[in-house]
């Protein structure tokens, strides 16, 4: 589980570990990684450092998983402030491509022999509204989110007849630890009376719900779906 220091992923952590699971716990914040592993006890909780843009530290990942990887959710992400295509400058388009779309494939890539070899397997991936619609953030995370989807729905497909189930939330405004702000006067001004609409904020624990269900055996006959866990959002 990538993204679990905090937010959305620590949420979805503990939500599995209460159900008795066990979780490979992925971030770049090493207190957050630790205090969850402190609090699960007994080995519940294995943190790994990492860095899901860089290809050694995805495969220190799914060496720390060992041989039996029955669920990947990739839920790390970062935003993009809003930002419109003009105002965009190449560094920020990178950035928000490699740890979005980037890193969710290399890391679903490398975790996908194990689950090809067990015959089994399910995969949740994190979009957006911004991946349903053009209104909800800037020009590069929105891009971003709609190349989730993309590989959400390809991943269905192709690995169905393999026990492996790929699906993707999408979540609404979230209290979380990311960034969220608008720095661009151009967004703002467009983006504002959309605002206007967005349903109440949900909390973390919420999404992690949709995503615990998603990577459970309930789920077991939902394949290369987008649930919108978005209060409502989506249906505006």
């Amino acid at each position: 589980m990538t993204g679990a220091a905090s937010g959305i992923g620590r949420a979805t952590a503990r939500r599995i570990l209460d159900e008795g699971g066990r979780v490979v716990a992925v971030d770049l914040a090493e207190e957050g990684l630790s205090s969850l592993a402190a609090e699960a006890g007994d080995g519940a909780v294995i943190p790994v450092v990492a860095d899901i843009t860089r290809g050694e530290d995805v495969a220190r990942i799914v060496e720390a998983a060992g041989e039996r990887i029955d669920g990947l959710a990739n839920i790390a992400w970062i935003m993009d402030g809003m930002v419109p295509w003009h105002e965009i400058e190449d560094s920020l388009w990178e950035k928000i491509m490699a740890v979005n779309v980037t890193g969710t494939f290399a890391l679903t890539r490398a975790v996908l022999p194990a689950m090809l070899e067990a015959g089994r397997g399910a995969i949740v991936n994190i979009t957006s509204e911004a991946g349903l619609r053009g209104s909800a953030a800037g020009t590069a995370y929105t891009a971003s989110k709609h190349a989730v989807i993309g590989l959400t729905r390809s991943t269905a497909v192709l690995y169905a007849p393999k026990g492996i189930r790929t699906d993707a939330v999408a979540p609404g405004p979230t209290a979380t630890g990311i960034e969220g702000g608008i720095r661009s006067d151009f967004a703002a001004e467009r983006l504002g009376p959309f605002f206007g609409l967005i349903p109440p904020v949900a909390t973390a624990e919420t999404l992690a719900s949709s995503i615990t269900w998603l990577l459970s055996d309930d789920a077991e006959n939902i394949n290369g779906q987008v649930l919108a866990s978005d209060g409502g959002w989506s249906a505006q």
